[in-house]
């Protein structure tokens, strides 16, 4: 589209679009992807309704750009806004979320690894995406939002506080707490047969 789309923040592009409204095709190539795939993780999988709640996202951006506060992270402020439009497609079809996509479970063995320093957790070399989506779901809920966000968005903790409006010291307490039940989980008999 434009050469120099990727030298720009993503705060600058947004007041280029409120000057020039053509500009707005640059920040929904550059969500675009990010935000589809974060979607799925929240358990839309259907890719038309992938494409619905993506669409919604967008005309919600589109209409509220002014509303936008620069002193913020603007990917902070588009994740909360697929974060409600997912949850609000919940409501309108009756459904509950059908589960996250792990596509490589090595980045979660990784993880876990790393945050489970002195605990008896055994991991195995061939652990799969079925495992770890089995263990994603038996989450709480609190937990699932906070893991994804920081190991498959790979959102620092700010990022995150201000998607689920949260303070971030119960980020840093969330994700901690998740990381043990999601190693408990991935360890358990029910899940592992």
């Amino acid at each position: 589209m434009i050469d120099d789309a990727p030298q720009v923040t993503d705060e600058e592009l947004v007041r280029q679009t409120l000057i020039d409204k053509e500009r707005f095709g640059l920040l929904m190539e550059r969500y675009e992807a990010k935000l589809g795939r974060y979607i799925a993780r929240l358990g839309v999988h259907n890719p038309d309704d992938q494409l619905d709640v993506l669409q919604e996202v967008f005309l919600k951006v589109y209409r509220n750009l002014n509303g936008f506060d620069p002193k913020l992270k603007f990917s902070s402020w588009i994740y909360r806004i697929a974060h409600n439009e997912a949850i609000s497609w919940y409501r309108k079809k009756n459904v509950r979320p059908e589960g996250h996509l792990v596509g490589d479970s090595e980045e979660i063995i990784g993880f876990l690894a790393s945050s489970t320093e002195g605990a008896d957790v055994q991991f195995d070399e061939q652990l799969n995406a079925g495992v770890v989506n089995t263990a994603l779901l038996s989450l709480d809920k609190k937990y699932c939002e906070v893991l994804l966000l920081r190991f498959f968005e790979h959102k620092e903790y700010e990022e995150i506080s201000d998607i689920l409006k949260i303070p971030i010291g119960s980020v840093g307490t969330l994700i901690h707490r998740g990381k043990k039940q999601l190693a408990s989980a991935i360890n358990s008999d029910e899940i592992r047969t």
